[in-house]
């Protein structure tokens, strides 16, 4: 058993299949999940685990070169559009709608029990070299 990092199987295993380009959709419990990307649901209740921790976790894990997320989450969701400009300089906003037919294209999905509006990214992997 690995004593460090990600210990949920289905999500480590998805990150190892990850290249570069690929999309990763982290999203709260209430996204509508597109068909075809693999899912990995971590939600555990509402809240349980939140977007912050998802998204903080998968960074340890993923070179990111870009993200995208819902305009509307600077107006309806402040602590999360605090978060994603922390961490992503040159994030692309989009409405709700553009960013749910993005998220048809991503390679995985992995969903969080956030409840609070508009708590999506899609992350656009980078490469370590």
């Amino acid at each position: 058993m690995k004593k460090a990092g990600i210990l949920n199987r289905h999500l480590c295993g998805a990150l190892a299949e990850l290249g570069h380009g690929d999309g990763v959709l982290v999203c709260d419990a209430g996204m509508p999940i597109p068909h075809g990307p693999r899912v990995v649901d971590l939600a555990f209740r509402a809240g349980v685990p939140s977007f912050a921790e998802v998204v903080e976790g998968l960074l340890e894990e993923l070179v990111v070169e870009g993200a995208t997320a819902a305009s509307e989450v600077r107006e309806a969701n402040p602590g999360a559009a605090r978060l994603l400009a922390g961490h992503f300089s040159e994030l692309v906003y989009v409405s709700h709608e553009r960013l749910k037919e993005l998220s048809a294209g991503a390679r995985l999905v992995v969903r969080t029990g956030e409840a609070r509006p508009y708590a999506n990214v899609l992350l656009r992997c980078g490469v370590f070299f």
